[in-house]
């Protein structure tokens, strides 16, 4: 079984989702997060009736799993991932899923709720083939989405970059250093500024598809928050004053 873990954190307005605010207020962005985790966990599920997956969520800060549990479905593993760098927290995420005896794990961020459920599939299947292997699911900003393993590469963690345009090919060139093959998914996006805000409201209400290449997922806990702050709370013209004004990217 291959185990899908969402390096997740527990929504606290002002600590969670930041570089959204603005153009969101911190209140709004971590009832965004909230939603992001449940499609998250939706889009798990629906790719485990396909593939032998199981769901997991990787969480932060300590002592959270109440948050979790709340507002999870209960098929939905928790661990408790904390540790002073992400490339740490990403080991011990593998490290914990692969000593519980899954075959493989795929880590997967919480900023990309339309992400396609066959991407999912697609990297699960990879993994249960003979050989071995990593998977990488490229992001637009040079990072990637998805990461999974069948066992664990601590180099693959170590030395990165992290929250820059370098971690994609700067993994890559640690995977290539030790003689791994890597199968590249599809390029998705992360929402973390106003400008990917506004792709995925194009998605999700608008009709636009982020890309042509395979089925993004409804992502209804998403689409429904982004309904009510643009009817109710002006969020679209809030994006715009925040794209013109500079603001984080």
């Amino acid at each position: 079984m291959c185990a899908i873990a969402v390096m997740a954190k527990a929504s606290i307005a002002g600590k969670t989702k930041t570089r959204l605010v603005p153009p969101l207020t911190e209140g709004e962005a971590a009832t965004l997060n909230t939603v992001f985790l449940r499609d998250a966990a939706d889009n798990i599920l629906s790719a485990a009736a396909f593939a032998n997956i199981s769901g997991w969520m990787a969480y932060a800060p300590a002592g959270s799993e109440p948050f979790f549990r709340t507002h999870l479905p209960e098929s939905i593993g928790l661990i408790e991932t904390v540790a002073p760098t992400l490339g740490e927290c990403l080991l011990h995420a593998t490290a914990t899923l692969l000593r519980a005896g899954h075959g493989a794990v795929c880590l997967i961020n919480s900023d990309s709720p339309t992400l396609p459920v066959g991407y999912l599939i697609a990297a699960a299947t990879a993994l249960a083939a003979p050989g071995e292997r990593i998977v990488l699911g490229p992001s637009t900003d040079g990072g990637y989405y998805l990461i999974g393993m069948k066992r664990p590469h601590p180099g693959l963690f170590e030395g990165i970059a992290w929250s820059t345009g370098q971690v994609f090919s700067q993994t890559m060139a640690r995977a290539e250093a030790v003689g791994l093959s890597a199968v590249h998914l599809p390029t998705w996006y992360d929402v973390d500024n106003a400008e990917t805000l506004q792709t995925l409201i194009d998605e999700v209400l608008g009709g636009k598809p982020f890309r042509n290449e395979g089925t993004p997922t409804p992502a209804k806990w998403t689409q429904g928050h982004l309904s009510r702050l643009i009817e109710d709370f002006g969020l679209q013209g809030r994006i715009l004053s925040s794209r013109a004004a500079g603001g984080p990217s």
